[in-house]
């Protein structure tokens, strides 16, 4: 049998330019020293200025790579909800809907198993004790619904579009709700339990 032809896979991805990395350079120096501003002096007490002013950019310049002050923390969530939406889309056909959301989790809990545990927990905190974060959180969090919704109702075998059937939604809310309890039960145990086991845990409850 011979192979299918390679004109017939999907192109490589094309790899990114020198204003592309020159971007995500800028970007990458912005979120470390703000990260460093937030923890010495807290979120809201850190100023746009204060960061622009550390990195060597002008305000105007700062909020060309981020539209706002809690986008350089956050900036990354939609990269992570995309991520999340792969996984679930690649778990089995058969696998129950509740679980395959669980396993999807682990695109999740994989970034935070190689990442410092000191700097996630330092981000999480400030999650919880900033309300202008929380709510941008929560606003992105929604968009991480819009993604995993279609894959869970054709999982259940559920029109999408029909906004009269509420359990894809309930599925994936619940599920998220399960993992922002988790994140703070791991911050509240300053990380000595792994993310993974509270979120099973989590779900597990609703499980039952």
């Amino acid at each position: 049998m011979s192979e299918t032809p390679r004109t017939a896979a999907q192109p490589a991805r094309k790899p990114p330019g020198l204003r592309e990395r020159m971007r995500a350079t800028v970007q990458a120096e912005v979120v470390e020293v703000a990260h460093r501003l937030f923890t010495e002096q807290g979120f809201d007490r850190t100023t746009v200025d204060q960061i622009a002013a550390e990195v060597g950019l002008s305000r105007a310049s700062l909020f060309r790579y981020f539209g706002t002050k809690e986008d350089i923390v956050l900036g990354r969530l939609e990269e992570t909800g995309r991520r999340i939406a792969e996984e679930l889309a690649a778990r089995p056909d058969d696998e129950q809907p509740w679980q395959a959301l669980r396993r999807a989790f682990d695109a999740l809990t994989r970034i935070n198993e190689t990442a410092p545990p000191e700097r996630v927990l330092s981000y999480l905190r400030m999650l919880q004790q900033a309300p202008s974060l929380r709510a941008r959180h929560h606003e992105k969090q929604l968009g991480w619904q819009k993604l995993l919704v279609p894959e869970i109702a054709r999982r259940l075998g559920a029109d999408p579009s029909r906004s009269e059937d509420p359990r894809p939604g309930a599925l994936v809310a619940a599920a998220l709700g399960c993992l922002d309890v988790a994140s703070a039960a791991w911050v509240a145990c300053e990380g000595t339990v792994p993310l993974a086991v509270l979120l099973d845990r989590a779900m597990g409850a609703l499980a039952e």
